[in-house]
Formats: structure tokens, C-alpha cells, sequence
């Protein structure tokens, strides 16, 4: 078992917002490794770092966040899943953090436990979307019709099992959710969710639930757009 503390960097441009995230953070036994205080620094502190986690402010002076981490995470490069803070919740932002390969998206009003939980979800790979999230992810498509017309080509590598898989996947199930629907174990479900993200090129399950928005394999209202 990997024993490795999980290490942060924390961008934002208030030093008041890195001070309590860092105690938040260090009270539960993960590592702030670099702070930032714009989104070119933020950039910087990644590279040098590599960090598990990256928690990223969208309103940063010089470069805000959403570009820093589009730069971060094009190419494929970066292995940091990038955690997007704001005070802001606004649609425009919760789609276009998740486009540019964010891993999710959090309220800077959450709970502490909630933050620390939702690192430790992200680092593992499972999903941080919150149903209100995933409704904005359908209405964000709700009129894109022609979308539907075509499935990714790629898709056509997924087996019917792994296509039901990424269709719950996509209504924002976790797991254990998936694995109750199913009738599975949790063992399994993991094993269909990794060899999904395998055969897509996919960093994690936002982009797979991003994806089957942008397909069509999801219609809005969560149903499937293929009959």
C-alpha cells in the first residue's frame, strides 16, 4: 500500500484563502507543497512540484485559473488532477473548468471535511460531481441536438457492459451507486471505469461524463440518445 502523503499546491490570490486551506490541509495530513498567488505562478509551482492535487481559483490576476489550467493539462502531460475553487457559481464556469480538464469544482464556502474528502476522491480517481453539476452539464446540451446525431468514434471500443457503465457514470453514480444499479461488485465496477478511461484516452470520469454529454451517448434528462 502506497504510504506516500498526498501533496498539494493551493493557487489563489488571497493570502488569507492559502492560509486556512493550508491548515485545513495539514490538519488531516496532506502536503502543501507550493502556494500561488496568479495562475502563471500556479503553472510554475505544478511543473516544479508535481503535485497530487491542485486547488485552483478561477479569479486570479495576470492568469486566472481556468487558463492555467487549460496550459497545465494540455497534451497530456500533467498528472495533477486540478480541484477548481471559486465564489462564484456561475454555469459558464462550472462547464468551462470542466472542459479544460478540471477534475471538479467546489464552492470556496465548503465544509472542511468536505474539502479534504473531496481531494482524497479526486487523487483516487472517482468522481467529484455534484448532482447540481451534473444537471448543468445537461442543460448545458440540452439544445445541441446536432450533437446527437454521431457517437465519438472511439466509443465504438467500448464494450455494451462499459457503454451502460459510462451512460450511469455519466448521471453522476458513484461506485458504489453504480455497483448497487448493476448488481456488482465495487471491484468490478472499478475495473469497467479504468478500462473505460483506458480505451477513451481519458484522464478521469469528468472527462468521460463530459464526453457523453458531448456525444450524445447521455440525452438530457440523463436517458440514452441511442434507442
Amino acid at each position: 500500500m502506497d504510504t506516500t502523503p498526498l501533496r498539494a499546491v493551493i493557487a489563489d490570490d488571497q493570502a488569507l484563502v492559502r492560509t486556512g486551506f493550508r491548515m485545513i490541509l495539514a490538519s488531516d495530513g496532506i502536503e502543501v507543497v507550493a502556494e500561488a498567488v496568479n495562475g502563471a505562478e500556479a503553472v510554475a509551482a505544478v511543473r516544479r512540484t508535481r503535485p497530487d492535487v491542485v486547488l485552483m481559483d478561477i479569479r486570479m490576476p495576470e492568469l486566472d485559473g481556468l487558463e492555467a489550467t487549460r496550459q497545465l493539462l494540455a497534451g497530456g502531460g500533467c498528472e495533477s488532477k486540478v480541484i477548481i475553487l471559486t465564489t462564484y457559481d456561475l454555469d459558464h464556469y462550472v462547464y468551462a473548468a470542466l472542459t479544460a480538464g478540471a477534475s471538479g469544482f467546489l464552492l470556496k464556502d465548503v465544509s472542511p471535511e468536505h474539502l479534504v474528502a473531496s481531494i482524497r476522491l479526486v487523487r483516487s480517481g472517482d468522481a467529484l460531481l455534484a448532482p447540481a453539476i451534473t444537471r448543468r452539464l445537461i442543460e448545458r446540451f440540452a439544445h445541441r441536438d446536432e450533437a446527437r446525431d454521431h457517437l465519438h468514434r472511439d466509443l465504438a471500443a467500448l464494450t455494451p457492459r462499459e457503454l451502460e457503465v459510462l451512460r450511469l457514470m455519466a448521471t453522476g453514480l458513484s461506485n458504489a451507486e453504480l455497483a448497487d444499479r448493476l448488481t456488482l461488485g465495487q471491484t468490478t465496477v472499478k475495473t469497467h471505469v479504468t478500462r473505460i478511461l483506458t480505451k477513451l484516452g481519458l484522464r478521469d470520469r469528468v472527462q468521460a461524463v463530459v464526453l457523453a454529454y458531448e456525444t450524445g451517448l447521455i440525452a438530457p434528462g440523463g436517458g440514452s440518445a441511442q434507442g
